[in-house]
């Protein structure tokens, strides 16, 4: 027998009323000296590290299978920091997407072949998932005078959604195509000119990816890039997003030579090897804990298990 009083579902409500609550601690904190916003960022990470124990473990059977030659005390060490790194970034959300305009430049320092983000030739901007891939776009659009495609996944939530889209779109008038929206609209945006910044270094699923080796293991990689660069006759830049003590350095690393290829899976794999050689430079801050080799070949068993 059921009770004819009782309350209607409360998740949707909590949620909304979570969100508020992380929204209003972000706004809060974004006033802080960024010294004391890291330091409660760190606190923060080490909190995660702790409690948050799926995530933690797929972190660490990503930092195994990329670094089997590192000791175990060097591969828990490498986890704890992204963790810590990880929370500052997410921290730094507040000052990034509400803070003040003059305030967010001075700490995005953008460096590197600046002068190649004003070519008309059309460009294809390789963003990997470093802890400052957030950063790196409001850099982007901060300092430089053009207009910017991006690739923007509706958040469930729609008070996070809506938080999240204002903050992208908040300096430079940026083009935000839906994810779902289809190669069309983005090699349009290509051709007209408007540099596309890419994020194609995630596992997304068996759909549209291919094989190819990343840290040796093989893995699902989507080829956007190499299929980008010769639909819409683009170059590739790379925009390295680094967290720093005082804000991030954004590096803008020359066009690649002799990109695309007709050889789609080599491209592909040339994208893998470059970003292993940047991510050996600062190998916390890259995102570990998502399932990089969740998708796997016929027959072949999980990594996850």
């Amino acid at each position: 027998m059921t009770d004819s009083t009782a309350s209607p579902p409360r998740g949707p409500l909590f949620k909304w009323l979570g969100s508020l609550a992380v929204l209003g601690l972000l706004r809060v904190t974004r006033h802080l000296p960024l010294a004391w916003l890291r330091a409660l960022g760190a606190a923060l990470g080490w909190l995660l590290y702790g409690v948050v124990g799926r995530r933690r473990r797929i972190a660490e059977i990503n930092v195994r299978l990329c670094f089997p030659h590192w000791s175990d005390e060097q591969r828990r060490q490498a986890v704890r920091q992204h963790f810590v790194l990880f929370a500052q970034a997410w921290l730094d959300r507040g000052w990034l997407w509400e803070g003040d305009p003059e305030l967010v430049r001075r700490r995005l320092r953008l460096t590197g072949a600046v002068d190649e983000l004003q070519s008309p030739q059309p460009t294809l901007l390789f963003a990997p998932h470093f802890v400052g891939m957030d950063a790196g776009w409001i850099g982007l659009t901060a300092h430089v005078q053009r207009r910017f495609c991006g690739l923007y996944a509706r958040q469930r939530n729609p008070v996070m959604d809506q938080w999240m889209a204002e903050g992208r779109r908040r300096f430079g008038e940026p083009h935000i195509v839906a994810k779902n929206a289809g190669l069309k609209a983005l090699v349009s945006a290509l051709r007209a000119g408007e540099p596309l910044y890419l994020l194609p270094d995630m596992d997304y699923g068996p759909r549209d990816s291919v094989f190819v080796p990343f840290y040796g293991v093989t893995a699902a990689t989507i080829p956007s890039l190499s299929r980008f660069a010769r639909m819409g006759g683009a170059r590739v830049l790379p925009i390295l997003s680094r967290l720093t003590p005082d804000g991030y350095d954004i590096t803008v690393l020359p066009p690649w030579q002799g990109f695309p290829t007709e050889d789609v899976l080599a491209d592909t794999a040339r994208m893998n090897q470059h970003l292993q050689s940047w991510i050996d430079e600062v190998p916390a801050q890259y995102y570990w804990v998502h399932k990089r080799f969740k998708t796997r070949p016929a027959g072949e068993a999980s990594y996850y298990r």
